[in-house]
């Protein structure tokens, strides 16, 4: 199995780290001759939305990723890459990728000091750590997303197909369960 990242920026070297972990080939995605390689599914990891959203667009590589996805390319995004994904970006009119029926709010929690780390339950597995460095929250979802961790009744992940969409990053500690479930539930399954 081949799991490409968006390795334009941000913090895409930890999920290689993991995927590799877990016995996955990994390929960096740099440039838009890199999205006609063969790959299984793709990370967007967390980092600065805007300069990777922009970045995208000058490489070329935007149209291109957001077909990948829309047409049933397993993703996993977290922190910034929930922000590339989502619908809508509220107090923004930008729109990146647009391909999760979700709404987002950059910084929701607060900017670095309000970053935080606990241990929450994901898609009913429990104690798994998360951490939360400026992030965004998901607002709300349509129908059909199917919500699987909230905290203190804000959703912190969520599916919808095959996209999987975090706001805190699974990549940062040891426990690898989070890209366990990846793996199994979305990418062998698609």
């Amino acid at each position: 199995m081949k799991i490409a990242l968006l390795a334009l920026q941000g913090d895409f070297a930890e999920h290689e780290a993991v995927f590799r972990a877990l016995g996955a080939e990994t390929l960096q995605l740099r440039q838009s001759k890199d999205l006609q390689k063969s790959f299984d599914a793709v990370i967007l990891p967390g980092g600065e939305s805007t300069v990777q959203g922009k970045l995208l667009r000058e490489l070329g590589m935007f149209e291109s990723l957001r077909k990948m996805i829309e047409e049933g390319l397993p993703v996993m995004a977290t922190c910034a890459g929930v922000i590339l994904l989502a619908r809508q970006i509220l107090e923004d009119p930008t729109v990146h990728l647009g391909t999760l029926n979700a709404a987002v709010r950059r910084n929701a929690y607060g900017r670095q000091l309000g970053s935080f780390f606990i241990k929450g339950t994901f898609a009913g597995i429990e104690d798994v750590p998360m951490s939360f460095i400026r992030a965004p929250q998901i607002e709300f979802c349509a129908p059909g997303c199917e919500i699987l961790a909230e905290h203190e009744g804000r959703i912190t992940a969520l599916r919808q197909g095959n996209q999987l969409a975090m706001t805190f990053h699974p990549e940062l500690c040891s426990d690898h369960r989070v890209a366990e479930y990846f793996l199994s539930e979305i990418v062998r399954k698609s």
